[in-house]
């Protein structure tokens, strides 16, 4: 399905289509390429002007055993995303938990960013960028980059100050984070975020998510949030983590237009 939202920030100079397709969690059967193509080729028919990529290309812990495809294939398919203003990505959290060499170094690069980059989609590690129609576009990398040997022993290569240093000041921006929870440190120039992670819960009824990670704040769990002047918005993604099942969640491909606020 494709969720829409319309938003209008506050002061935004721009009209602008946004297209997110994020947490894939690549692997046959229940994520093959052929699924792939049919993503990319709705995302396509909805002329976004900007796509954007919010990581989790690889699959998440599973109960049930998966045949991952291999990288190039995933990124070659994801680069027929072509979009006025470009399609860019951040790297999730299994992107980097599945690549066993950045986990040892604690550092990049990471094998998904490696196929991205390879196939023509820049990858976003804290760093921004100024699109041709005067917005800024900013890449979190993710706050959930590292494990340790606890389970919930988890470190995020994140740099906010980093991210955000070569913006002007005022300057209308977006920021794509991998994770939603960055949204309540983000300065009010940030006027729209962009997260996945969460897949709204995977499962809801009447809801409410009765199976969340206690690293997940649920307030910033699905959907559109507010705080004060700011906006996010997290996608419920499209693929699967532990169980191939969602019930009150279906796979989504997020499609946000943002208006111009003339009465500014």
């Amino acid at each position: 399905m494709v969720k829409r939202y319309r938003i209008r920030p506050k002061g935004w100079p721009t009209p602008l289509r946004i297209a997110m397709v994020s947490d894939l969690h690549m692997g046959d059967p229940y994520m093959p390429l052929s699924r792939l193509d049919a993503i990319v080729e709705q995302t396509r028919a909805l002329k976004p002007d900007l796509v954007l990529l919010p990581g989790d290309l690889v699959p998440g812990p599973s109960m049930v055993r998966t045949r991952e495809p291999p990288l190039a294939e995933i990124a070659a398919r994801l680069a027929r995303l072509k979009a006025p203003l470009g399609t860019y990505a951040v790297l999730g959290n299994h992107d980097w938990w599945s690549d066993t060499a950045a986990q040892a170094r604690k550092t990049g690069p990471v094998a998904a960013g490696q196929a991205l980059q390879a196939a023509g989609i820049p990858v976003l590690s804290n760093r921004a960028l100024g699109l041709k129609n005067g917005v800024w576009l900013a890449g979190l990398e993710s706050q959930e980059a590292l494990r340790g040997k606890g389970k919930w022993d988890i470190t995020g290569l994140d740099d906010l100050t980093a991210t955000l240093a070569r913006v002007p000041p005022g300057a209308p921006t977006l920021l794509l984070a991998h994770e939603p929870y960055i949204f309540a440190d983000l300065p009010d120039n940030v006027a729209v975020t962009l997260s996945g992670h969460t897949h709204g819960g995977q499962i809801r009824i009447r809801g409410w998510a009765p199976i969340v990670p206690r690293t997940i704040n649920r307030k910033y769990l699905y959907g559109h949030i507010t705080e004060g002047d700011r906006h996010l918005v997290v996608s419920a993604g499209l693929g699967y983590s532990k169980l191939p099942l969602r019930i009150g969640t279906p796979p989504e491909i997020t499609l946000v237009d943002l208006a111009a606020d003339t009465a500014t």
